[in-house]
Order: structure tokens, then sequence, then C-alpha cells
């Protein structure tokens, strides 16, 4: 990492009804952490009858990361899991040598319309663990350690790895930073040197740290050394992510992460040819890009 604040501007993909801001991998930035990927989705009201649809596709060499603000979005996956994930909550699916998963909009909220508003990101896989057993975990909001500071107007989540001394039930493959942090305005946090790779992103409203000003939709590589003190400008939910370095780069093709081309080469050949397991109920799938 180098010594120097690097803000990261995202791309922006229209999902219909949904926007997405995409800002890991950056051309900047490739990981930060383990993390590989990292999507701010919304927000954004949906309207009653239209959901969410996104149909069974694969993965490998990398582990899921869904944590929201506002909406609901069922899992489904190739281990027979059916899960609902609500705000505050996480679920984290572990791809390892493969899985594949859909993710839609339940019944109720689909009948009913609601807003969505969250994050998802991908770790990547330590390169020891890349072809691991597939796993899908759910852990509710009430199991994640919670702390507040600076007289209670600071409320953090420690949403997986460890920080401010908690740690959190997710199982991680190497140490990470994940936390959810919600400051009241005027509310200050200190930043400290105890993770490697460290970045924050703001969901909504505003902070100052290190100089710099973050709005929302906003994220800002922290340098190696340094300890900072962020203060938010007004009422701010934002996210504190890294952790220790990845073991080497990782190749990112579609929805596939690894260490080597070959594997990738050899999961889309997978995927074509019909050798990943399906997801129990699901007829529908996502082809492989033509590029």
């Amino acid at each position: 990492m180098s010594d120097d604040f690097l803000t990261i501007e995202p791309r922006i993909h229209d999902v219909g009804h949904l926007e997405v801001a995409r800002f890991l991998p950056h051309m900047k930035c490739r990981h930060l952490g383990p993390f590989v990927f990292f999507d701010h989705i919304g927000p954004a009201a949906m309207p009653a009858g239209v959901g969410m649809d996104v149909r069974p596709h694969p993965h490998i060499g990398l582990a899921t990361v869904t944590y929201l603000f506002e909406g609901a979005i069922e899992h489904r996956d190739s281990l027979g899991f059916d899960q609902v994930i609500r705000p505050g909550d996480v679920n984290w699916m572990t791809a390892g040598r493969g899985i594949v998963h859909s993710e839609r909009t339940p019944a109720a909220e689909r009948a009913a319309g609601q807003r969505m508003h969250g994050i998802q990101t991908w770790v990547a896989l330590p390169q020891a663990d890349e072809e691991t057993t597939p796993a899908f975990h759910h852990h509710p909001a009430a199991t994640l350690p919670s702390l507040t500071l600076d007289e209670g107007r600071v409320r953090l989540r420690v949403v997986a790895g460890d920080a401010f001394g908690l740690r959190s039930p997710v199982a991680v493959f190497a140490r990470t930073l994940y936390v959810a942090i919600e400051c009241d305005a005027g509310a200050r946090l200190t930043i400290d040197e105890e993770h490697r790779e460290r970045g924050i992103h703001v969901a909504d409203g505003a902070v100052a740290i290190g100089g710099h000003t973050l709005t929302a939709g906003q994220m800002l590589v922290l340098p190696a050394r340094g300890t900072f003190a962020l203060h938010a400008l007004v009422p701010t939910r934002l996210f504190l992510f890294g952790g220790d370095p990845l073991d080497g780069e990782r190749f990112m093709w579609w929805n596939f992460v690894s260490s080597s081309r070959e594997r990738i080469e050899q999961a889309k050949r997978d995927w074509s040819e019909g050798r990943f397991d399906r997801v129990p109920g699901e007829t529908e799938f996502i082809p492989l890009p033509d590029r």
C-alpha cells in the first residue's frame, strides 16, 4: 500500500430499478486486504410487482458477503440453502472449488415493493484454501458483536474479522477488517494501525478524515501507516474494511477468482458443459458471457 490517501471513484451500473456502484476492483487498487470486489447497491425504491432476479450463476475461489441497510434478498444455492437476508444480518457464502447461487426479491417484498440499500463484497480465499469445500453461513444481526463509543455517538458492528477489541463469529480465512459504523453528527472515531490495509466507504452522510471530506457513495483508501481521526459532519453510515494483504495477485473473470488462469479456464468449461451442481428448484441460469 502507498503512504498516500487514494480516492476511488466507482463505475455506475443500472440493473433495472436499481443502481449499483462498483468500487473494487479499480485500476489503482485491485484489492484491499482480502477484498477484491466491492459493490454499493442503491439506495433505491423498488415498486410493487418489481423485484431483483439474479439467476443462478457460479463462483470459485472466493467468499461472497452480503450486508443490507434496507430491503431483503432471498439466497438459494447448490448446497440446498434457502435463506432470506435482512438488514444487519450477514450472509457469507464460501465458493471454494465451486458453488452456484441465485439472489431474488422474496415474494412478500416483491408484492408490496421495498427500498433496497446495501453492500455486496467478494473476499478472495488464500491460495491454500481456493479449492476448499463450498459452504454457506447465515449470521443474524443479534449475533454480531457491537460497541458504542464517543458517549454513544458512534455505534459499530463487526461484520467479519476483528476490530476494536471485538471478533465476529463469521469464520474468515485470513485476517479481515469489516465494520459497519453509524455516527451522529459531530461524532469522532480513531482509526489506528491495527490492520495493515484499511479503507473507508461512506454509504450515506459525510465525514472528514486526514484532510479529506467524503460524502455518500465515496471510498478512501488510507495510507499504510498512521492513526487517523474520523469526524462525522452529519449523521453518517460507513464501512471500515481491509485486513492483511493478499498472498499474491488474483485473476478475475466474470464470477471466477483464482491465483491461476488455468483454473479460471477450467471453470469456464465446467459451467458451459454443465459440470457445476444446480440450485434445487431453479431451472433458469446465466449463460457464460461471450467475453
